[in-house]
């Protein structure tokens, strides 16, 4: 299908990658990884034709058809979803409109007898024929087919795409794509705006997909579900191994260890055999021999390892100032989107350094209730700030409103204050931007690109309370481990909207749950959300499908918080959280006295009522441990 040989793109004087030569046949689904910046949408593009390479052959088998996910979209103003979604079928909607012409002119025509009414005939049994074959007469069933498993509803269908986000607008594009019934499939981070059962419903699609695809992914799960080979981009080369994601790991590792013992092993028998020669070299009547291992040294051919890309973000979110005990609450908040009611009479309180997960299915609120927290959009209801609260706020499509034509440094540069402004560019260095990548501009930057750029500019300005929404969208796993570390060690009020378990796990204590108009909290991190609902995981928690009666109840089970309740969780939290303070503090001052008695038992035993007040804080310690489990135990009976 594609022979891709020595294939080389150069950058401002320097190779992004050199060198490629790989083959893709039919039934290849090609999971393309690698750091952001290595050059992953760039290859696409290269081999879709939408720019040439440096260097380096592609061949083609003839007439290949060549489907291309960007991510970035420009659709034309004024057509509907249907109208948008059916610009896949040019042929069929050609032939179909040549169609109706002629339909017209055989039913006003009078001249049957005539030899251009017979040629009419003849043209229009050949285009029937061929209309059928193109698949005309189930194309308008296949495209509503496809749109409902993107995610949308029949009333969306003759909505304009104008009135559409960029995510939606992406399902649109993706819709068109698979529609078309291409050889070859290039896929730009097809997940980002998806949600967790449109996700599992392309991961099904792409799995039974007859052609070639190479798709380009930082969800470790879609890549093993639907991937069957892994090429990845390092430091300019690639590695290509027929296994999915998971299984490319574990295999690179493996090769590695190999490659390791194997120059291990050839840098002992160089050694020897240097030692031999210089030995022999001053020996006259050994020189021979010298020369000999010499030579059989200059045909060595050494062992390499192969290397790895460990550059990685330099990230630490400070706060900007302490704000007071609360930071948000709010009452009866309520919001529509036209006769679309998203959230109703929604209570919240928020207290200072609350680590907060939002789940849920998309269309839930979570992004909904994010811009109301921080201003962006009118609702309904009473929302008041606490003293001293300044938020940070990253919103999903925050990279979008980067200006194309400025560059890296001039973005920075705009939105820095006297402050800060000399520190600009060693901000850049910690993102991965130095050298004459600052002076990239925002349009030729990749999507992960673009997103470190977005987060470095967050930091920029002040605050004390950081609401992210899909931050994760387009970042490498290295990236997301980064940011996930650095959201770890804030001292602040942290509230995330997610649906990657992985990026959540260990980093928020309290989980809102969003379903049908209404929220509810669950006192634990994301495992005990997911242990709550018996989930293995948020895809479950994200899908619309319900099981064991869960949809007739759920008006029940999920309740919105009321003043009470959460004035009686927040007193059980807060003596929970003295009380492991003190767990902690005793824990210190055993272990401490531990240490002494093994350095010097005689003199710190001979300590006046020393092993009274040591057998005081043992007891204290386990009288602490009982409470502190007394208070899980009722914290629990709230969920």
């Amino acid at each position: 299908m594609l022979n891709v040989h020595n294939l080389s793109v150069s950058f401002m004087g320097s190779d992004l990658f050199s060198g490629i030569t790989f083959t893709l046949n039919k039934g290849d689904r090609v999971g393309l990884i690698g750091k952001n910046g290595a050059g992953k949408s760039t290859l696409l593009k290269v081999l879709s034709k939408d720019m040439e390479s440096s260097r380096g052959t592609m061949a083609f088998d003839k007439e290949v058809r060549i489907g291309f996910l960007r991510q970035d979209i420009d659709f034309v103003a004024g057509r509907t979803i249907l109208e948008e979604a059916y610009e896949a079928f040019e042929e069929i909607k050609e032939t179909e409109k040549k169609l109706d012409q002629i339909n017209e002119q055989l039913a006003t025509r009078t001249d049957y007898e005539s030899e251009a009414y017979a040629q009419l005939i003849i043209d229009f049994t050949e285009l029937t024929e061929r209309f059928e074959l193109l698949g005309g007469y189930n194309y308008q069933g296949d495209t509503e087919k496809i749109l409902q498993g993107l995610g949308f509803q029949r009333e969306d269908f003759n909505k304009l795409t104008d009135t559409f986000s960029g995510g939606w607008r992406m399902r649109i594009e993706l819709a068109k794509l698979l529609l078309q019934k291409n050889d070859l499939l290039l896929l730009d981070e097809p997940t980002n705006h998806l949600d967790i059962e449109s996700i599992i419903w392309l991961e099904n699609f792409l799995k039974s997909y007859p052609g070639a695809i190479v798709l380009v992914s930082h969800d470790k799960m879609f890549l093993d579900n639907v991937t069957n080979r892994t090429i990845e981009i390092s430091l300019g080369q690639i590695y290509d191994y027929k296994k999915p994601y998971s299984q490319f790991l574990l295999l690179r590792n493996e090769i590695k260890e190999k490659q390791l013992q194997a120059q291990k092993n050839q840098e002992k028998e160089i050694k020897q055999k240097q030692q031999l020669i210089d030995k022999f070299r001053a020996k006259a009547s050994k020189a021979s021999m010298a020369q000999s291992l010499i030579k059989q040294l200059d045909k060595v051919e050494r062992i390499q390892v192969d290397q790895d890309d460990l550059a990685t973000m330099n990230i630490r979110f400070s706060i900007s100032k302490q704000p007071g005990k609360v930071v948000v609450e709010a009452e009866n908040m309520s919001k529509s989107y036209g006769d679309k009611q998203v959230l109703e009479n929604v209570d919240l309180l928020i207290e200072r350094n609350s680590k907060i997960a939002f789940v849920g299915q998309n269309g839930q609120g979570k992004s909904t209730l994010a811009k109301m927290m921080v201003g962006e959009i009118p609702f309904e209801g009473y929302l008041k700030l606490g003293h001293n609260v300044e938020i940070g706020y990253f919103a999903q499509n925050q990279s979008e409103y980067l200006p194309p034509e400025k560059t890296v440094l001039e973005i920075m540069e705009e939105t820095a204050t006297d402050n800060n402004r000399m520190h600009v560019r060693d901000m850049l260095g910690a993102f991965l931007f130095s050298g004459d990548a600052v002076d990239k501009k925002a349009k030729v930057l990749s999507g992960g690109e673009r997103n470190r750029l977005a987060l470095c500019k967050l930091l920029l300005s002040p605050f004390n309370v950081l609401i992210m929404d899909e931050p994760t969208n387009h970042l490498d796993i290295a990236s997301k481990n980064v940011l996930k570390e650095a959201l770890k060690q804030f001292n602040g009020t942290l509230i995330v909207v997610s649906h990657d378990r992985e990026f959540l796990q260990g980093l928020t204590s309290t989980v809102y749950g969003f379903k049908d108009k209404v929220i509810k909290e669950y006192l634990g991190d994301i495992d005990y959300f997911l242990e709550q609902h018996q989930m293995e995981s948020l895809r479950e928690a994200e899908k619309k499908t319900v099981v064991n009666g869960e949809k007739n109840s759920s008006k029940t089970q999920v309740h919105q918080l009321s003043k009470g309740r959460d004035k009686d969780l927040r007193k059980l939290k807060n003596k929970l959280s003295k009380t492991e303070s003190q767990i902690t503090d005793l824990e210190e001052e055993i272990s401490k006295i531990d240490l002494e008695l093994a350095q010097n038992y005689d003199q710190v035993s001979a300590q006046p009522n020393f092993f009274e007040t040591y057998k005081r804080k043992k007891h204290q310690l386990e009288t602490l441990l009982t409470e502190w489990e007394s208070i899980e135990n009722k914290i629990a009976n709230f969920s």
